[in-house]
């Protein structure tokens, strides 16, 4: 009888292999050799033939050096944290590459000198926010929040309205990040009412500042009543309004989104928000504000420690500059041309699977827009193709609703579809799919 595991090759005459080479420089030697593991693993065990051992290896290997896969984003939620929040735009990407190798990040080419970390980053949010008068950039919104804490309140009071006491994804909650940097909180109000006269009595010495968090992943309804950043500054003490969503200017789809030009005009010393979700650009915080508050925080030394990345300069500075990012392209798509849309791909489908273009409602996500309904449209298709979907390359994330696989387009941009068609095709022809069209 024969031994398969005398004919088995070994790990490193596989790995010199011609057929190996441009994977082994793409992917690195490590991640190679530990699948040609794997699948000699396979050929000991005599599952697998010595000849077949180098095909498998690369029909296994991935497409790139890291374990993060795409996915088509057919949930309905726009921001979606778990799918990485915003896409970027295609010269956001551009950007990246461009900014990989060494660059002038922090230099001025023309002198030879030192110069100003990002600044063509921070010229564009200046411009896109002239209300502004010096911006700031950090890793992400809740380090901009710890930052105007950290600078303007250790060691003092800062005020809030105890229905803005928000958790905000994953156990972090607003009190906890604020008392973290050495400040003390103040809380006014109840928890569905609060009132101009509830923040002036509790105004003393201690006060640093009143913080105003918009409440964006949730909604209070009925006998309530806020106070707006206006009536807020006309308070002996500075506003810091913490909007969330990265909104820079007023959007006619999002009317009651708090956006960063309304808020510092009704008075506002400082505004933090994220970059990465109505803004649609990479991860990070934006501060914006007074010369004397920003210069501040900026100078400050936790700043350090929470400064951002030249892939992240260069990413928001081409979705400040460039064209819109997806996430803005797909807030200004109408019903009708989505509704176009589900129906091509339900014709496209419908001689192979029960698939049906229906009406959807999309939603902002990401902390931004609460209850806010976005009309749009979805190819309904039958649930047991969800799995094979998620497995597929690229995957693809839907919803179940009413026993039915939604794939709601509003997140897909429409260059997507034809991917979107050849995943649906794909996961029907795996082996273990029953679900077809009889």
């Amino acid at each position: 009888m024969r031994d398969v595991r005398r004919a088995t090759p070994a790990t490193d005459a596989v790995l010199r292999d011609a057929r190996l080479a441009q994977p082994l420089q793409r992917l690195g030697r490590p991640l190679v050799k530990r699948q040609v593991q794997v699948v000699l693993q396979r050929c000991r065990e005599g599952r697998l033939a010595p000849d077949d051992v180098v095909p498998m290896v690369l029909a296994a290997l991935p497409a790139h050096a890291t374990s993060l896969r795409p996915v088509l984003n057919a949930t309905g939620v726009l921001v979606h944290t778990n799918l990485g929040r915003a896409p970027l735009s295609d010269a956001a990407v551009e950007a990246l590459v461009a900014a990989s190798g060494t660059n002038d990040v922090e230099l001025d080419l023309a002198t030879g000198a030192r110069a100003q970390r990002g600044s063509g980053a921070l010229a564009a949010l200046r411009s896109a926010v002239p209300d502004a008068a010096a911006v700031h950039v950090v890793n992400n919104g809740a380090a901009a929040l710890a930052l105007a804490c950290a600078g303007l309140a250790a060691g003092r009071e800062v005020v809030i309205a105890r229905g803005e006491l928000v958790e905000i994804g994953d156990g972090f909650r607003i009190p906890e990040l604020v008392e973290s940097v050495g400040a003390t909180l103040r809380e006014v109000g109840t928890t569905n009412r609060v009132a101009r006269a509830d923040y002036e009595r509790a105004l003393n010495e201690q006060t640093a500042f009143v913080l105003k968090v918009h409440p964006s992943n949730f909604r209070v309804t009925g006998f309530t009543s806020s106070v707006p950043v206006r009536q807020l500054a006309t308070l002996p003490v500075p506003v810091v309004a913490d909007i969330g969503s990265g909104l820079l200017a007023p959007h006619p789809r999002l009317p009651d989104e708090p956006d960063a030009a309304s808020a510092l005009r009704a008075g506002a010393a400082l505004v933090t928000a994220s970059g990465d979700k109505l803004l649609g650009g990479p991860q990070c915080g934006l501060l914006l504000g007074t010369a004397p508050v920003v210069d501040g925080l900026r100078r400050h030394p936790l700043a350090r420690a929470l400064r951002i990345d030249k892939l992240t300069l260069a990413a928001l500075e081409a979705t400040l500059t460039g064209p819109p990012p997806p996430v803005r392209a797909a807030l200004a798509q109408d019903e009708a041309s989505l509704r176009t849309r589900a129906v091509a791909l339900q014709d496209a489908l419908r001689d192979v699977v029960d698939a049906d273009a229906v009406p959807s409602t999309a939603a902002v996500g990401g902390g931004g827009a609460p209850g806010v309904a976005l009309a749009s449209a979805a190819l309904s298709l039958p649930a047991g193709l969800a799995a094979g979907l998620r497995a597929g390359d690229p995957a693809v994330l839907g919803r179940i609703e009413h026993g039915r696989l939604l794939l709601d387009l509003f997140a897909i941009p429409p260059e997507q579809d034809p991917a979107l068609l050849g995943a649906v095709r794909a996961a029907l022809a795996r082996p273990d799919h029953t679900v077809r069209m009889d």
